[in-house]
């Protein structure tokens, strides 16, 4: 069993008398930086561009660039793009990485696959939100917070876990309830959550779905909101109180399709094929890939992302939700 961690398990305190580094302000960055702010942790940012003109002081933080923001820090918080964490720490961080600090980041991707490689003398940590950063900091300024993880890779200190904890609380996530867990697993299964299910499956059951109804001659329009439009109203019954609360809305009907249809859509070779993809996570073969993809120039991530764009139910899309807006 996975241990479960609230307020009570963990000591702000910890973080009395100590600077915490945000290394990149993007949606995370901000969402984390201004509830730690918020809860008293002396938070301040680093940037690899303008420190000068940058958005974080229009929200009352100092900004510096990366090098003098670790070298002046406790906690060096990484929160930029995953491809973007190896060059950062090996430019910026690194050289300016004394003894006994911590490193801490948000996905294991960048430890496990070892594009950062710390020395043995400085903590390793993971303090990782389990929702989009906009959820994140509107729940904390709701007086609650979302759930997240903890996960400590290496511990110099002896203290390692504690300043997770405490930054997993300044967030609001130890109101909702923390998961502890090791870097291998956030990384693995965040991965195949995001490729098989969350992203990638979703997104091809929906475009095959809109193809299959405008090929036999259905409205665009209709098709939009069939297979589109209504997985949203479908995933939140199934948030609210699991699959059983969903099917217990929906029409008996429907709920007879469920597993009628159902498992003749995603049959068993479905599973077959999420195997092989956890597979070439743990082995490494999908970091390796993305990792050359990057270091490219990503031109089959810009070419698919241009694909998409093209994708019917992409511009059906943008015109129905744009009515929306002007309704």
């Amino acid at each position: 069993m996975v241990n479960i961690l609230h307020d009570n398990d963990a000591d702000l305190g910890q973080l009395d008398g100590k600077i915490v580094a945000v290394i990149g302000y993007g949606s995370q960055g901000t969402a984390q930086a201004l509830c730690m702010r918020d809860s008293g942790v002396n938070v301040i940012v680093g940037t690899t561009r303008d420190a000068v003109n940058h958005r974080a002081k229009d929200d009352g933080l100092e900004v510096c660039n990366v090098a003098e923001a670790t070298a002046k820090s406790d906690v060096i918080h990484i929160l930029l793009p995953d491809e973007h964490h190896g060059w950062v720490y090996d430019e910026h961080i690194k050289p300016n990485l004394s003894p006994n600090k911590v490193l801490s980041c948000s996905h294991g991707f960048n430890i496990v696959f070892k594009q950062i490689v710390p020395g043995d003398d400085v903590d390793v940590i993971m303090v990782a939100p389990k929702s989009p950063a906009t959820e994140e900091r509107k729940a904390y300024l709701a007086g609650f917070g979302v759930p997240g993880l903890v996960a400590v890779e290496q511990d110099a200190s002896g203290n390692a876990r504690t300043i997770a904890l405490a930054m997993a609380k300044s967030m609001g996530f130890t109101r909702a309830g923390v998961l502890e867990c090791t870097f291998a697993q956030e990384c693995y299964e965040d991965l195949f959550g995001e490729q098989t299910v969350l992203c990638g499956g979703t997104v091809d059951l929906i475009k095959y779905g809109f193809e299959v109804l405008t090929e036999a001659g259905y409205p665009d329009e209709m098709a939009y909101f069939e297979v589109l439009h209504e997985v949203k109203l479908i995933v939140d019954l199934i948030y609210e109180g699991g699959i059983e609360k969903m099917n217990s809305v929906i029409s008996n009907t429907a709920e007879w399709g469920e597993y009628e249809t159902g498992p003749k859509i995603i049959t068993p070779q479905v599973k077959e094929n999420m195997k092989e993809a956890l597979k070439a996570i743990e082995d490494g073969r999908f970091a390796e890939k993305w990792i050359a993809e990057f270091k490219n120039g990503c031109p089959n991530l810009l070419a698919r992302r241009a694909a998409l764009a093209e994708h019917p139910v992409e511009k059906i899309g943008t015109e129905i939700r744009a009515l929306f807006e002007q309704g």
